[in-house]
């Protein structure tokens, strides 16, 4: 039966929605226990199972759903149809009246005998507490009784342990009524069901606050007390629409600011702390205005609280961020709107273990990004681990950005700030067992790309900070050992190709598949190059080969490495033929990647095969892109300085090198990239072999020893040959190969 309830609570949303089916079965057992109940009710009242109570309330509010359909549909008809539907809403009212305590008092008292049955009998009691929603307080006795049962539950003390040394230990949350926000939210449901009038039920709990604050503002009170007293004003703060509704009632907004909330925020135990926090949070959110001292008391608290109380302040914040927006929680404290032609490209570092007080002058949200910087942040392992500063801070600005549109005053450029940070933490080691928040960034993620093409605009911007960020022994990151290195630089790379995913994910917007249905339009009549490479995938192509081409350490072994992730990525990526002007510039730019992965011949191969399909793609091949429009997109990928592409130049062959002796038919064939005029040589050659042709052809060594003792000594040459005859032959050889692929080129270029 233990294990049972344990399921039963664990599963209690799907018990609600799958389990319909089994309603009749309980149907009868819960009326049985009605019976026996009303007819013995002097005697003790048998208690419940936990799936017994689960199936009760869900029988209950079945019943109530399908009167009110009936009754809905009674009176959108006339006639006949009308009677049946009233029959049929009368007939599940009368059923569920008969499933139900017979009177309020019967009700209360089972409640009560649950309650008085222990922590065993915390969940049936809760189910029952729901069960009160369905019944019907409209005569002034019934609600009088009710009112006096609320009372009890609002004034009941917090559930406690005393440890070995004597200290009381709250049991639950520390923060909601009852120590479960379940049980908080089932005690408020009723409580609005009783006291149903406008502002009532406001009126009863601020009178019960204002009872438990009285010990509090004496300072008589003990650390439970004051938690007791913040659980009930949380309660009363989340569950009012508008803080009109507490004026003129037993304390007013003002004075539980003042005299209640602020002093419990400064007080030393940690729940209490909390629980204050999570008060503040809430009455900043029915301000149409945040208020100066709520604001620099969650500020304080972040920077200088215990990291329990740095979670729930972070919390708070965040909260109010998305809420009223960074600049009016900045406003609030007296710091003024950046000058609107000021883009701020990055948030403000500040070291949050070094902060002994408050800074007035740094903006709120360069104090929670700055959370992402503080070392050893203490949060445990062990069950829930939601309430901790990285997976708060990762799930809030995630928040953040999926809502850019809401917060203008948010620059682009810290979008791929944020962005850039929300990837780095999603592959990093240390955060690997905070299972919550690899849950979140993994949902974020698979939407954030599909929202928008200014969030894929952000991922493209962010993919060179990242992968800078993440690499190691490069852009000052430390290196380590062997494996160490080995293991980031894997992190590295499935980011790298994580974020590919993302740019190369379609868009839910039917605006945007409109706009690319219409590009593709374009593109199969070759109009004028479309001006949105910037955040699609030849934007982040052209992006990458600038990197790989600027990289400061490509002779170290960690950039080579770094170069060589970078063009396997590369070749991933597809270019649209309406972008005409990206590919032409990115035609340039391969050459650059090719020298820089000249060791890895594959790699090598790839590269060349993008080159032969850039080349197919571009619409005047031979043509080449002006310096201005190769500047024009460097500026909007946001590299100011120049870069001189190469466009004539081809990518360096793999294969070996060919012979001097007659090619035959089958050799002719295998040629690499023939043109007109290649072939038109090749048949002249049969005939009569001009110098020019004659060039072409690759010489063995010995013609080029010979070549060589002609623009030489001959007396040097000889020597050296008959020195070292097998160095000479490998080095004239190589010199050899060299010389013909640039007269190769050359020629190459005259026919073009």
């Amino acid at each position: 039966m233990q294990s049972m309830f344990f399921q039963v609570r664990l599963f209690e949303n799907t018990e609600e929605s799958s389990c319909l089916c089994s309603f009749i079965l309980f149907l009868l057992l819960g009326i049985i226990i009605l019976i026996i109940f009303s007819a013995e009710r002097d005697s003790n009242i048998q208690l419940m199972d936990a799936e017994v109570a689960l199936y009760w309330k869900i029988m209950c509010k079945h019943l109530q759903a399908e009167a009110q359909v009936k009754g809905s549909e009674a009176a959108a008809t006339t006639g006949a149809e009308a009677a049946v539907y009233a029959s049929e809403a009368t007939d599940k009212n009368d059923l569920l009246d008969s499933v139900l305590p017979s009177t309020i008092t019967d009700y209360v008292d089972l409640v009560k005998a649950h309650l008085s049955a222990g922590p065993n009998y915390h969940f049936t009691s809760r189910q029952l507490l729901l069960l009160g929603e369905m019944l019907e307080f409209s005569d002034t006795m019934n609600r009088k009784i009710a009112s006096s049962f609320l009372h009890e539950l609002l004034v009941r003390p917090l559930e406690h342990e005393v440890d070995d040394d004597g200290n009381q230990i709250a049991i639950g949350d520390g923060v909601s009524l009852g120590g479960d926000k379940d049980w908080a939210k089932a005690v408020a449901e009723l409580a609005k069901k009783v006291h149903s009038s406008v502002g009532e039920f406001e009126m009863v709990v601020s009178t019960v606050v204002e009872e438990l604050a009285r010990p509090c503002r004496e300072r008589t009170a003990d650390f439970m007390q004051w938690m007791h007293c913040l659980a009930v004003t949380g309660l009363l703060l989340q569950n009012t629409s508008t803080l009109r509704n507490l004026q003129a009632t037993a304390i007013e907004p003002s004075e539980l600011l003042h005299s209640l909330l602020l002093p419990a925020a400064k007080q030393n135990h940690v729940d209490v702390q909390r629980a204050a926090l999570r008060c503040l949070c809430l009455l900043g959110l029915l301000e149409n205005r945040p208020n100066a001292e709520l604001v620099k008391q969650l500020r304080l608290s972040f920077i200088n609280g215990p990291d329990l109380v740095s979670a729930i302040a972070c919390k708070a914040l965040i909260d109010l961020v998305t809420w009223h927006g960074p600049q009016e929680i900045d406003r609030a404290i007296g710091i003024e709107s950046p000058d609107p032609s000021y883009e701020k490209s990055q948030f403000t570092q500040v070291d949050l273990s070094d902060m002994n007080d408050d800074d007035l002058n740094i903006g709120v949200l360069d104090i929670l990004f700055s959370g992402f910087h503080k070392d050893h942040w203490e949060f445990d392992l062990e069950g829930d681990n939601h309430d901790n500063v990285p997976t708060i801070l990762g799930e809030g600005f995630a928040k953040i950005l999926l809502l850019s549109g809401n917060f203008a005053s948010i620059p682009a450029d810290l979008h791929t700030v944020i962005l850039a940070k929300l990837i780095k933490l999603y592959f990093s080691e240390e955060t690997k067992e905070l299972e919550r928040l690899k849950q979140c960034m993994s949902v974020f993620f698979q939407h954030y790309p599909a929202l928008s093409d200014k969030h894929k605009s952000c991922i493209c911007n962010a993919f060179v900070p990242v992968m800078k960020a993440m690499w190691p022994g490069l852009y000052g990151n430390a290196g380590g050992s062997t494996h160490v290195i080995s293991k980031r630089r894997k992190l590295a790379v499935q980011a790298s190709r994580f974020m590919v995913q993302m740019v190369q994910t379609q868009l839910f917007s039917t605006e945007s598949m409109d706009q690319a249905s219409k590009s593709s339009e374009s593109a199969s009549g070759l109009a004028d190059a479309s001006n949105n490479f910037d955040i699609s995938e030849e934007g982040l192509a052209i992006r990458i080969a600038l990197e790989v081409a600027s990289c400061p350490d490509k002779k170290t072994a960690a950039g080579k490495a770094y170069a060589l992730a970078l063009c396997k990525v590369v070749v991933l990526l597809r270019f649209r033929q309406s972008e005409q002007k990206a590919i032409k510039c990115m035609r340039g730019l391969v050459n650059h990647l090719a020298a820089s992965v000249a060791s890895d011949k594959e790699l090598g191969k790839e590269l060349a095969q993008m080159a032969a399909r850039l080349r197919s793609l571009d619409a005047c091949p031979d043509e080449e892109l002006a310096q201005d429009d190769a500047d024009a997109i460097f500026k909007k990928l946001g590299f100011d300085d120049g870069f001189k592409l190469d466009t004539n130049q081809a990518v360096p062959p793999t294969p070996a090198p060919r012979s001097v002796r007659p090619p035959a038919p089958a050799r002719r064939r295998a040629r690499q990239a023939p043109s007109s005029s290649d072939d038109s040589d090749e048949e002249a050659g049969e005939a009569d072999v001009p110098a020019t042709s004659a060039s072409r052809v690759p010489a063995t060594p010995s013609m080029t020893a010979a070549a060589r003792s002609q623009r030489a000594s001959k007396t040097a040459a000889l020597s050296k040959m008959s020195a070292k005859p097998a160095t000479a032959s490998d080095d004239s050889e190589l010199d050899g190969q060299s010389d013909v692929t640039s007269e190769e080129d050359a020629s190459d270029e005259e026919s073009l």
